[in-house]
């Protein structure tokens, strides 16, 4: 038996976002949710470690296979990148909110929300570019190279031994 490996088209930019948005999202409101169930039985900080480390591997399951067209499993190598672009993002919204915290004493929680999800979605976008530049560009990369077509031209001449005839035919 022969095993046919289905390879789809890299989807377009504002389709990719789309459902990035839509996977990424879908994902987090779920994990919202599993990390508040599961901090009634351990402390918080372990249920948010243990739930982003679970949510950050089917949200880059769902990429590989959804979002950014590769139709397959993550690898191991996509997943630790998922993974190190996913700690840079919670990187920038920690930063964010401690930057916030020096320059306002007591920041109401409009301005804190504010704050954060501006940070959020700034991390989200870089996320995107690096999941979609980087993480899986393998994808879109070796479908446009064996996709373009190899042109040759054949010249003929009538007299094939007499190099005038063939200056002339170039």
């Amino acid at each position: 038996m022969e095993t046919v490996q289905r390879q789809q088209a890299a989807p377009g930019t504002f389709t990719a976002f789309a459902r990035f948005v839509l996977c990424g999202g879908g994902v987090g409101v779920a994990s919202g949710f599993a990390v508040a169930a599961l901090a009634c039985w351990i402390p918080w900080a372990l249920a948010n470690a243990l739930i982003t480390a679970v949510s950050t591997i089917i949200a880059t399951e769902l990429h590989a296979r959804f979002t950014f067209g590769g139709g397959g499993r993550a690898n191991r190598r996509q997943h630790v990148q998922s993974a190190g672009s996913a700690v840079a993002a919670y990187a920038v919204t920690c930063v964010a909110m401690f930057v916030l915290r020096q320059l306002v004493a007591a920041p109401g929680v409009v301005l804190e929300q504010v704050v954060y999800l501006s940070a959020s979605a700034l991390a989200g976008v870089a996320r995107f570019a690096v999941l979609r530049l980087v993480v899986f560009a393998r994808n879109r990369s070796s479908a446009a190279t064996t996709a373009r077509p190899v042109r040759a031209t054949v010249v003929h001449t009538s007299t094939p031994a007499d190099p005038a005839a063939l200056c002339h035919a170039a």
